[in-house]
């Protein structure tokens, strides 16, 4: 997605970094966060895209055109760093980001741009590092240079420690009003019908009613709300729902199961049942760790096994 196809939250985001950006008051590093299908990771795209223009305006987005643009385009653009989960000696790729990573990217950001402009760096997800590889960060953070930009992007920014969210600029996507969200969706030729039943699903999300809108989204969501509440009555084999998972768009079930879990977590709390609620924002995190790893080499039945087995077990 460009900037010009971003949806009106990411726009009034993209233009308030612009703006940072042109009166020389954005920050060297940036936590881009919030809600998971907001569009976060193409905002990041965009402000990363701008910081390596050399040609745009002040307050413009990138031009598209310079040959870092091009580059960018390409992917190859020599000043641009990518930090996300890397391959063990195995391998196979690691569940968190590791120190040695944040020292690697340390000694890539000391050295002088390729292209003689800002060299930009994105962590993705950040939350993902591990105690050594934070405070790495921590350091690079606390000794900004110049035209260097450290762009962290998170779903749960909590799992951040605070100093490390102290030193950056935050950039927080959250659900729009609802008749923003619902202008929206319209907007994409959706029927008016299903539009609000899917909101209404979401709790006003407009990624998430989008995601459900998509072909046999709202389907597939009620499937997987039997399938977990079966597992939480034990009256189904484990073995069995996590091979109808894996059959069957796993990485859809897993953002449903994932939803299902967050709206839980809502349902406890309003009951008074807080107690619950921590264990339900794990599950919601893991999740959405194994949904990121099932195209990976581990074991996808092993990683869906012990999450539902997690959910079985819960109070």
């Amino acid at each position: 997605m460009s900037a010009s196809s971003f949806a009106p939250w990411q726009q009034r985001a993209f233009e308030r970094v612009l703006a940072s950006h042109a009166s020389q008051r954005l920050g060297h590093g940036l936590l881009v966060c919030g809600p998971a299908r907001l569009g976060k990771r193409a905002l990041v795209e965009a402000i990363a895209a701008r910081l390596l223009c050399t040609r745009a305006a002040a307050g413009a987005p990138a031009c598209g055109q310079c040959r870092s643009c091009r580059l960018l385009a390409a992917g190859t653009h020599p000043d641009l760093h990518r930090v996300s989960f890397a391959l063990n000696d195995k391998g196979e790729p690691r569940s968190v980001i590791v120190v040695e990573q944040m020292r690697d990217l340390g000694e890539k950001i000391s050295l002088t741009a390729q292209l003689g402009g800002a060299i930009v760096s994105l962590i993705d997800p950040a939350d993902a590092l591990n105690h050594n590889a934070a405070n790495a960060l921590l350091k690079t953070l606390e000794e900004p240079q110049d035209g260097r930009y450290l762009i962290l992007v998170s779903d749960a920014p909590y799992r951040l420690s605070a100093t490390i969210r102290s030193r950056c600029q935050r950039i927080e996507l959250r659900p729009p009003p609802q008749d923003e969200a619902r202008a929206w969706l319209l907007a994409q030729g959706l029927p008016a019908a299903r539009v609000e039943q899917a909101l209404a699903l979401s709790d006003g999300h407009p990624g998430e009613a989008q995601a459900l809108l998509s072909e046999g989204g709202l389907e597939l969501r009620e499937a997987v709300q039997r399938d977990l509440d079966a597992l939480a009555a034990r009256r189904v084999a484990l073995s069995e729902t996590v091979k109808a998972w894996l059959d069957d768009r796993p990485q859809e079930r897993l953002t449903h199961a994932a939803s299902l879990a967050r709206a839980r977590s809502r349902e406890r709390l309003l009951a008074g049942e807080a107690a619950a609620v921590p264990e339900l924002a794990d599950w919601y995190d893991r999740a959405n760790r194994v949904r990121a790893q099932l195209d990976t080499p581990l074991k996808a039945d092993l990683l869906l096994g012990e999450l539902l087995i997690a959910w079985r077990e819960q109070r």
